[in-house]
């Protein structure tokens, strides 16, 4: 467990706040560099948008990818609500050479170290299918929650990227800051499921809407506290 430094009492609130966790500071100011960033205007969380981080033909060769190999989504913690994720999953192989360099582009867009990364994965959604509003951080009070962070912790960051735009529907809400995302390909999303203190963060709550027309496809990587895999 990381113990955050004492604080001087010289330092103004905001200057506080940021050094309760100066690894998340590192990573938002490294996105913060990167040409062409959005960072969307909120105090509720920290979310960022990237268009064009993946080129059109990039796109398409993860989209056969996950076309290959697709499974039924599952939930970590089943609420009882068979139509609450109803996409298709796809655990995309690290030695496949389109994954391996995207995997090291995300790496260098925000200095998110790949050994605290979960393999990356991608999702299908046909017309119709959806994942309602969720968080991606595991809930503490669940039953698998030991399960699930035993070995490498809670999740910190989610790094999104839209493969494709589908005909109709299939946008990303954030529901506590009223901000609704268009699927674009190549678009990138990118943000922290903590608090400043390093508690999960409920605001980061999100809803994949519905597929109104056509099929969308994503691929995210979710970033542990510690190393995958230990």
């Amino acid at each position: 467990m990381t113990v955050a430094p004492k604080r001087r009492t010289s330092l103004g609130k905001s200057e506080a706040r940021l050094m309760d966790n100066p690894f998340d500071q590192m990573v938002i100011d490294t996105m913060m560099s990167q040409p062409g960033i959005q960072r969307v205007p909120t105090p509720k969380l920290s979310l960022f948008i990237k268009r064009g981080f993946l080129s059109h033909e990039e796109c398409t060769e993860l989209m056969a990818l996950i076309d290959l190999n697709r499974r039924p989504s599952t939930l970590a913690n089943y609420n009882g609500d068979a139509a609450f994720r109803t996409s298709e999953t796809c655990d995309l192989a690290s030695d496949e050479p389109i994954v391996r360099a995207v995997d090291e582009r995300i790496a260098g867009f925000s200095r998110l170290d790949l050994a605290y990364g979960e393999p990356m994965q991608g999702q299908r959604y046909e017309v119709g299918q959806e994942f309602k509003a969720h968080t991606d951080y595991f809930d503490a009070g669940s039953v698998d929650y030991e399960k699930y962070t035993s070995v490498a912790g809670q999740r910190t960051w989610t790094v999104m990227i839209y493969l494709n735009a589908p005909d109709a529907g299939g946008a990303t809400r954030f529901k506590a800051i009223d901000k609704t995302v268009q699927p674009e390909a190549g678009k990138l999303l990118a943000w922290n499921n903590r608090r400043p203190d390093g508690s999960p963060n409920p605001s980061t709550i999100h809803h994949a809407m519905k597929v109104r027309a056509g099929t969308k496809y994503v691929i995210t990587k979710w970033f542990r506290e510690r190393p995958w895999g230990w």
